[in-house]
């Protein structure tokens, strides 16, 4: 295997780490604390990213934010402190990417399971499509679209640790 192609791998790996780090931190409850989630996440962004929800119910939900700052002040709306999501698990499925140097571009479909504070819960299914800057320790996101494709309620127990 040639060198570019170990480098191409390797930068991969990293945005897909990036990409399921961000994941997990808005996953709810979670082992952080708010301050740390935020400023954890911060890292996982460049100073120059654009977070965009896109489609007709994202685009109107989320809107676009740009610069790290104005991606932090979304998200921290919807983590601790705020009671936006009373559980909140997001499951990443498999994807495709493609590496041109230091930049890493993918698509994966997400699925959300979401318990709302008003004590409401659904089904999510939502395209990720996503462009990462690699370095050698890693990746940040500097591109993030996502595009609601599917929603239904969910009845059953509580989404909380521990339950079954």
């Amino acid at each position: 295997m040639s060198t570019h192609n170990d480098s191409a791998a390797a930068a991969t790996a990293r945005a897909v780490e990036c990409l399921t780090r961000y994941l997990r931190l808005c996953d709810l409850p979670a082992p952080e604390k708010p301050d740390a989630v935020l400023a954890e996440l911060a890292q996982l962004f460049t100073e120059d990213a654009v977070w965009e929800g896109i489609g007709g119910h994202y685009a109107e939900k989320f809107g676009r934010s740009e610069g790290r700052t104005d991606v932090i002040r979304m998200l921290a709306g919807y983590l601790p402190p705020h009671d936006h999501f009373a559980a909140n698990v997001h499951l990443l499925l498999p994807g495709t990417t493609e590496c041109d140097g230091s930049v890493v571009r993918g698509n994966w479909l997400m699925q959300q399971l979401a318990r709302y504070a008003d004590g409401s819960s659904e089904i999510i299914v939502a395209r990720l499509d996503v462009v990462f800057r690699t370095g050698r320790a890693q990746a940040q996101i500097s591109e993030f679209r996502t595009e609601r494709l599917f929603s239904a309620p969910l009845g059953g127990e509580s989404m909380t640790r521990g339950t079954r």
